[in-house]
């Protein structure tokens, strides 16, 4: 894989930490703020709204510009954003900096995406992708318990302030290793704004977008409300929380990069087998979670699958919008964001349920239902 491919992880690296960090920090930010538990969970949500919104708006704009200079913007945009997050004391200001800093996010993401799908041969799409994104799944095993430990000794503005820092580095990175590219327009070789939104009425794209929408949104409705479950329902200790996203985030590395291998020439068998068993392991994961060593066994477990299941359905979209190659990043953005948004959302919910701290936990299992249930009634192998 080119080396610049890797210095984009390393920028995602500090936007993933960012994206996921909040998993550790709700019940802090809540007593903070003055607000409850389920409000706080909303800022993944307002984060996820911001991802949505932002992708395709930021890819239109950015098909024009530089592509060192616009990934550069994006960072530094996402640095400010978490600085001024760090310093308020008003819950819905450090709602409106999250869903600036996602923005920013997405801006660089759907760039990104597209800029290292073009790095390398049409089949190896999948590749490419499962080494962009090791930077969340780097970021969930190191950054995120980093950020949550950080957090439980300095309070949670100190993770924001370590953030901001990140992305210092990641910039510099971009600086010395992606070349500067001349921005590309209209009257280039390549179809249009128009034409590539266009594709976006194709069934097969809008249903690969679905499918890791539905997935995604098992992933963060569970995983935004880990913590309670990890020092109420299991009994543990505050510092277990990062060891336990820690867990999660190992899943997480180990099933893209065994999915990297198979999403580009075997899809359907990665989602044949990993999606029964993301299904299975959520309501798992609520039958045991008085078990400590159970619940954290699952916990690696289901990062794995929801990586390997997500990553390979995200790929399928940048197949399926391969006549989209501007926009492609960005509708893969979208699909991801979409379920992260609606996730958290669903699980909330459910905290005021019978089910208690464990609902987000059946609610993701209904959500992988879902979608396996979908994929069964529309059956075919996505275009590759």
């Amino acid at each position: 894989m080119p080396v610049p491919l890797y210095l984009l992880a390393l920028a995602v690296f500090a936007m993933g930490t960012s994206e996921f960090m909040l998993a550790g920090l709700v019940p802090d930010i809540a007593s903070d703020l003055g607000v409850t538990v389920g409000t706080a969970g909303t800022l993944t949500s307002a984060f996820a709204v911001g991802m949505i919104a932002g992708a395709p708006l930021m890819a239109a704009l950015a098909r024009t510009w530089p592509t060192r200079s616009t990934l550069l913007g994006f960072v530094l945009a996402f640095a400010a954003a978490h600085a001024a997050g760090a310093v308020t004391a008003n819950f819905w200001l450090l709602f409106t900096t999250r869903v600036l800093a996602a923005a920013a996010n997405a801006g660089f993401l759907a760039v990104a995406l597209t800029a290292a799908a073009a790095m390398v041969p049409p089949d190896r799409k999948g590749r490419a992708l499962a080494v962009l994104l090791s930077g969340t799944t780097t970021a969930m095993i190191a950054g995120v318990p980093a950020g949550a430990g950080l957090g439980s000794l300095l309070g949670w503005r100190a993770t924001f302030w370590a953030v901001a820092a990140l992305c210092l580095p990641a910039a510099l990175g971009i600086l010395a290793g992606v070349p500067a590219g001349p921005g590309r327009t209209d009257a280039d070789e390549g179809p249009d704004l128009r034409t590539e939104l266009a594709q976006l009425a194709r069934p097969r794209l809008l249903l690969a977008m679905l499918l890791g929408a539905l997935v995604n949104a098992a992933t963060f409705a569970s995983l935004t409300f880990l913590a309670p479950v990890v020092t109420g329902t299991a009994g543990l200790a505050e510092p277990w929380v990062p060891a336990a996203l820690m867990l999660f985030g190992t899943g997480a590395f180990a099933g893209i990069s065994v999915a990297g291998r198979l999403s580009d020439r075997r899809p359907g068998l990665v989602v044949a087998a990993g999606g029964p068993l993301l299904l299975a392991g959520w309501p798992a994961m609520a039958v045991l979670a008085d078990r400590p060593a159970a619940l954290l066994t699952l916990v690696f477990v289901q990062g794995a699958l929801s990586f390997a299941l997500g990553s390979t359905l995200i790929t399928g979209v940048l197949y399926e919008a391969a006549e989209a190659p501007g926009m492609a990043g960005s509708y893969a953005t979208a699909a991801l964001n979409t379920g992260a948004a609606a996730g958290p959302l669903v699980a909330a919910a459910t905290l005021g349920t019978g089910a208690g701290d464990l609902g987000p936990f059946w609610a993701s299992g209904l959500l992988v239902a879902a979608a396996l249930l979908v994929a069964l009634l529309t059956a075919r192998p996505p275009a590759r």
